[in-house]
């Protein structure tokens, strides 16, 4: 990492890793097609529970909020599961225009450039939002612990009565080590990813540092001249017994939790 990274806050360094380096790849990343990401988000949010109707009184059907919402596929399966308003949050200009040009016609849909850590206190009137989502790794981007337990408990003030709060995040709490720490993301003909996890002495266990590599070549000519490209930021260490604590503190009731590979966690809850 360079000496001007560390000197960033951990959110600075999370939104110039995107901005700068990740948002023309993320939807690669992710597989390439923004609609077929949205038809399984859309199928896994349905299974979860997480419905305009699941809401009571006025505010059912409403308004979800998402929440690190990247180029939105989560943002397209809300508004394909029927929500009249889709809250799409995140401080990524890229990824936040790539989602705009994708819904133009998506009335419902509205991105909007603000903090995750501030969003629902700052654009959501308490007791108004049928569902909240937070998916990927947004969780693991903030800058303290602290700051997760905060948005939890601003999830619970968001959320109509009977809403549903789905929050995903890589529990990275148990160190990779040797070549286990290298984890490949994603290969095509032209670009190949990949993730390498280094845990530095300095924070101890709180925060893990990520190598994101991306080789690129024009076109697909085998003898085309491989570039590679390289930039790091941090990201927190949270144990999944950690967040459920958390969760359970601010008010929140655990309904359903499901484990995918990679460490990664989604806990689906109500209020």
């Amino acid at each position: 990492m360079t000496t001007a990274a560390a000197a960033e806050q951990p959110v600075d360094q999370a939104v110039h890793h995107y901005d700068r380096f990740l948002a023309e790849h993320y939807t690669w990343m992710l597989g390439g097609d923004l609609d077929a990401l949205a038809a399984v988000q859309r199928a896994s949010l349905a299974a979860w529970g997480v419905t305009p109707e699941s809401a009571a009184g006025p505010a059912g059907g409403a308004l979800a909020v998402d929440l690190g919402c990247g180029p939105g596929h989560a943002s397209l399966a809300l508004a394909g599961l029927g929500f009249d308003s889709v809250l799409a949050v995140d401080l990524s200009r890229p990824l936040l225009g790539e989602l705009a040009a994708h819904a133009a016609h998506l009335p419902g849909v509205r991105p909007v450039r603000a903090d995750v850590r501030t969003a629902l206190r700052e654009l959501v009137r308490p007791g108004s939002a049928a569902a909240v989502v937070c998916l990927g790794d947004t969780l693991t981007h903030l800058p303290t612990r602290g700051d997760v337990a905060a948005l939890f408990a601003d999830a619970a003030a968001a959320l109509a009565p009977g809403g549903t709060a789905v929050f995903g995040y890589r529990d990275l709490t148990v160190p990779l080590t040797g070549t286990d720490r290298f984890l490949p993301v994603r290969a095509t003909e032209d670009r190949i990813m990949t993730c390498f996890l280094e845990y530095p002495d300095d924070y101890n266990d709180y925060t893990v540092v990520v190598h994101d590599l991306i080789h690129t070549r024009d076109g697909t000519d085998p003898g085309a001249d491989w570039t590679l490209t390289a930039h790091s930021y941090r990201k927190l260490r949270l144990s999944h017994a950690w967040v459920l604590e958390q969760l359970r503190t601010a008010g929140l009731r655990v309904r359903h939790e499901e484990s995918g590979p990679g460490g990664m966690r989604t806990v689906v809850l109500g209020r």
